[in-house]
């Protein structure tokens, strides 16, 4: 398995030998030893099923497959990195957040619906499950948050990262007089987390989304 560590908070490094990783395609700035580089096709090692999945889902990721000996370094416009180990579950992820993922962990498309009002994204988020360790992307270091059954989570969708877990997501609306006269908040829209698990937030709002 490949070795996932971070050099500050905005580089990856990754030790290969002789294994191959899948990362955002462009992401490397540098690498030593051997390494070989290939863009997934139409694909992206999902099958033609799960390509047709994102196409209808308009849920878009491209990724290239790095192997070789060495260690690769990458980045993505100096966005902040966070490693989350996966042991079997399964991590839910905007397709944008995906930075890199261990040979060991599949990716696929999980359709939800009203989530996409609040965050721009489509109708669908990034799956990705099995064992190994997920790489994920943060405007500003990203924040787990801890969900218990005693005490759900509300989460700003311009600010959501990424979860897993055990965790059941409802969108939830607060449209009140003050929010039609233009005088609320601002955050009517949010999803709630109800369950155990850990919700990933970033400190910087995710622009193009919408308001309902």
């Amino acid at each position: 398995m490949a070795g996932f560590r971070l050099q500050g908070s905005k580089v990856l490094a990754v030790d290969l030998a002789g294994d191959t990783i899948r990362t955002r395609n462009g992401a490397m700035v540098a690498y030593d030893g051997e390494m070989t580089f290939k863009r997934q096709g139409i694909t992206g090692g999902e099958g033609l099923r799960g390509a047709l999945r994102r196409r209808v889902a308009g849920e878009g990721i491209t990724l290239m497959e790095v192997t070789g000996h060495g260690t690769v370094y990458l980045a993505d416009e100096a966005t902040e990195i966070t490693l989350i180990p996966l042991r079997g579950d399964t991590l839910f992820v905007e397709s944008d957040s995906v930075m890199a993922l261990d040979a060991g962990l599949q990716t696929g498309v999980q359709f939800v619906g009203l989530r996409g009002m609040g965050t721009g994204q489509g109708l669908a988020t990034t799956k990705i499950e099995g064992h190994g360790t997920a790489a994920i992307l943060s405007h500003g270091p990203a924040i787990g948050l801890q969900v218990t059954p005693e005490i759900p989570l509300s989460v700003d969708p311009h600010a959501y990262v990424a979860h897993h877990g055990q965790l059941r997501q409802d969108v939830v609306t607060d449209v009140n007089w003050r929010t039609v006269l233009g005088q609320g908040s601002g955050e009517s829209v949010q999803f709630r987390y109800h369950g155990h698990g850990v919700v990933y937030v970033q400190p910087a709002e995710r622009s193009g989304a919408l308001e309902i």
